[in-house]
């Protein structure tokens, strides 16, 4: 039974080159949310799956309520059949001792290349991720090393890691998600010309604060009430001064001004009562903006009233500019997790026009048109 098991995922190996012009293989199926672990059945009580509900599935900090950072789903596999069924799965995480004695070993060495079990055999190596792999939109990992104690003890070191290699897989998809249905070209396209920024606009935002330097906009459904604040400033010459106290103090300067509640004198501020559920980090881009994300939660002062936020703050240095862009949500009979990984998404199309001057056009020019 084994060695045709094997010969069967040999050839599952071998089904995603055959494309030359394109991918025609079926979507993935499941949720952005779920996490398929597939582990022998036997190991589900080991330490090693302890690391990963830990890792991938730990509670999110900076939601008002408890929810997880994925859903994580156990799976186990004794046939070519079943195996079938788990790899058309949008999220995979295949995981077991490369020494280990079962289908789900058999199939992670089998993926692996000679060389590449040598290195987890020598603790140099043990996570393997496989974009792509089976269908289309797939994310798949493959966590191995010599014991069941060096696997959860690796799993647990690099798990923002870990973390951050599925997250940015789902801000690829929940990009396509939020827009897919409809983009506000023509705003996004006067926000470039008019302030020499811009961020993909969804289609439902509607603008209600427009300054000198400030715009907010309000995406108002009954159950699920939704903004995003815009502030900038220029002649920034440097950012020494920028840390996680400088954002949340000017944060909470305009929300104060520019996101108010109902009822006299209430407007949103930060909750401050659990400062460790108020994280700031530095973020990775691929061009020259220096970029700040800040998540956490926010109240109403003088009523009742809180929820998610996401803070982004960017510093263009050729420009010498500072924006702060900041999505906020009231929603609270929502499950808040999707809708804060759009915010994460949509905050991280920013983009600035490093040509951009707000010095007024020379007078010979404009008497030449």
């Amino acid at each position: 039974m084994m060695n045709k098991f094997l010969l069967g995922i040999s050839v599952l190996g071998i089904l995603i080159f055959v494309a030359c012009e394109g991918d025609y293989r079926p979507q993935s199926i499941g949720s952005i949310d779920d996490v398929y672990v597939v582990m022998d059945s036997t190991d589900w009580n080991s330490k090693t799956a302890l690391a990963i509900e830990e890792t991938y599935g730990k509670g999110i900090e900076t939601l008002p309520g408890y929810e997880p950072t994925y859903n994580l789903i156990f799976r186990d596999f004794n046939s070519n059949e079943e195996l079938e069924t788990i790899r058309d799965l949008k999220n995979i995480i295949f995981a077991a001792p490369i020494n280990g004695d079962n289908n789900v070993a058999e199939l992670i060495r089998a993926l692996l290349s000679d060389d590449v079990e040598e290195r987890v055999k020598a603790g140099e190596s043990f996570a393997f991720p496989l974009e792509d792999r089976w269908v289309r939109d797939q994310w798949v990992i493959l966590l191995t090393s010599t014991s069941d104690s060096s696997l959860a003890e690796k799993i647990r070191n690099s798990e923002q890691s870990l973390v951050n290699h599925l997250m940015e897989r789902e801000f690829e998809r929940r990009e396509y998600e939020i827009y897919r249905r409809g983009e506000q070209l023509a705003l996004n396209d006067s926000l470039w010309t008019e302030y020499g920024w811009k961020v993909r606009m969804q289609h439902d935002y509607i603008q209600t604060v427009d300054t000198t330097n400030v715009l907010v906009f309000r995406r108002s459904l009954p159950e699920n009430d939704r903004w995003m604040m815009a502030w900038w400033k220029d002649d920034v010459d440097g950012i020494g001064f920028l840390n996680k106290e400088w954002i949340n103090a000017t944060r909470d300067s305009l929300l104060q001004k520019y996101v108010q509640g109902t009822r006299e004198g209430s407007y949103v501020t930060t909750e401050y009562r659990q400062p460790r559920n108020v994280i700031t980090q530095q973020m990775e881009r691929d061009d020259h903006i220096i970029g700040y994300e800040t998540l956490g939660t926010w109240r109403m002062t003088n009523d009742f009233m809180g929820g998610p936020f996401v803070n982004f703050t960017y510093y263009d240095p050729k420009t010498e500019r500072l924006f702060m862009i900041e999505y906020g949500q009231f929603a609270p009979s929502v499950a808040k997790r999707r809708f804060v990984r759009q915010f994460r998404t949509m905050g991280r199309t920013f983009e600035s026009d490093s040509t951009w001057t707000n010095e007024p056009e020379p007078l010979t020019n404009l008497m030449s048109e």
